[in-house]
Formats: structure tokens, sequence, C-alpha cells
């Protein structure tokens, strides 16, 4: 029995959008060290924090890739469907902990999106229990992700060893509020995304 589990989780390993995917992790787990090594807002090496964002952009942008791939050419596997949301995770995820720990970010903020992330995969588990349908992702949960991403995607920016020597300019007052402004976007999305979630559930 477990071999046939196991066999059917490894069917279609090969796929196409299945190497998107271990290729996402891969670019997550690069991302995770070189954000450590270029230490906070990139003053232990502006080079490598460029990096770090360049990686996190691309990672970012191959989101949604995985997953189109697999459903316009019938790829879609046991396999995929468990390294997919894993992927998603490990990057914005890991993105919002290491802010929080270099003092870029609020530790609230990242607080809610980890909850938010926790309890959706656990009323996921919950309909999938229950033998309903896994509950697809809301408009608003897409939003969420998105100017998300962009927010993370601007504090990654380099900018302030490099134009911040002493005094902070106008312009950098600016651009942080607009990077800031869109996290705090998203943590509205993701609320009103994770009571649709709810509601979903109950109806299963």
């Amino acid at each position: 029995m477990l071999k046939n589990s196991k066999s059917k989780l490894l069917e279609g390993w090969d796929y196409a959008p299945n190497v998107v995917t271990y290729i996402r992790i891969i670019l997550s787990i690069l991302f995770i060290i070189l954000y450590l090594v270029a230490g906070p807002w990139g003053y232990t090496s502006t080079a490598i924090r460029w990096s770090v964002f360049v990686l996190f952009v691309i990672a970012a942008s191959t989101d949604k890739l995985d997953g189109w791939m697999a459903r316009k050419y019938n790829q879609v596997t046991e396999l995929g469907k468990l390294l997919d949301p894993i992927a998603d995770k490990l990057l914005m995820l890991s993105a919002l902990i290491i802010a929080s720990a270099f003092g870029e970010l609020y530790w609230w903020i990242t607080a809610l999106f980890v909850i938010r992330e926790i309890g959706i995969t656990i009323l996921r588990f919950y309909v999938i229990n229950k033998g309903g349908k896994v509950i697809a992702a809301s408009s608003a949960g897409k939003f969420k992700t998105l100017s998300q991403s962009i927010g993370i995607a601007m504090l990654l920016v380099p900018i302030v060893p490099i134009f911040c020597a002493n005094d902070i300019p106008l312009w950098v007052i600016c651009y942080y509020s607009i990077a800031y402004g869109l996290i705090g976007i998203a943590i509205g999305f993701a609320t009103y995304s994770g009571i649709l979630y709810v509601n979903d559930a109950l109806k299963h």
C-alpha cells in the first residue's frame, strides 16, 4: 500500500511544471542564504543584496507558471500539488521573517502573514479530510500575493547603504512609504481572503 502511494506521489516527477517548481525551491533557498549574508539593508554587501532582489523577483514572477503549465499541458501531479504551495510559502515567509529579524519590517506584520498562511493550510486539510475539494485561491488572495511581492521586492533594493550615508532624502522616505503601504494593502487582502476561506470551509 505504501509502495503504491509512493509511486503515485512520484508519478510525473520529471514533468516540466514540476521542474519549474524544483527551480523555484532552489532559487528560494539561494535567496535565503544570500539575504542572510548581505546583512540588514545590504550593509554587509550591496552587490549580494542586489542579487537577493533579482532572485526574489525571478522566483516570485514564476509563482503561477508551474500551475499554469500543469493545467495547460494536462500534467497535474500529486507531487506538484504538494511542492507548489511549499515553494510559494518558502519564498514569501522566509523573506518576511528575515526582514523582521533584520529590523526592516515589524514583527507583528510578519506574524499576521504567518498566522494567515498556517490557518489557510489547516483549513485546506480540514476540507480535504471532510471529502471536499481543495479551496481555490480567491481574487483577493491573488491581489494579496501581488501587493505583497511588490512591497517586499522594493524593500530588498539596497537603497539605504547607497543613498543614505548621512541624511535620508525625501524621495527615499516616499519610496519606503510606498513599499510599506503595499505590504499594508497586502495585509488587508490577506484578512479579507482569509475570511472568504473560512466561509468556504464552513460550507463543506
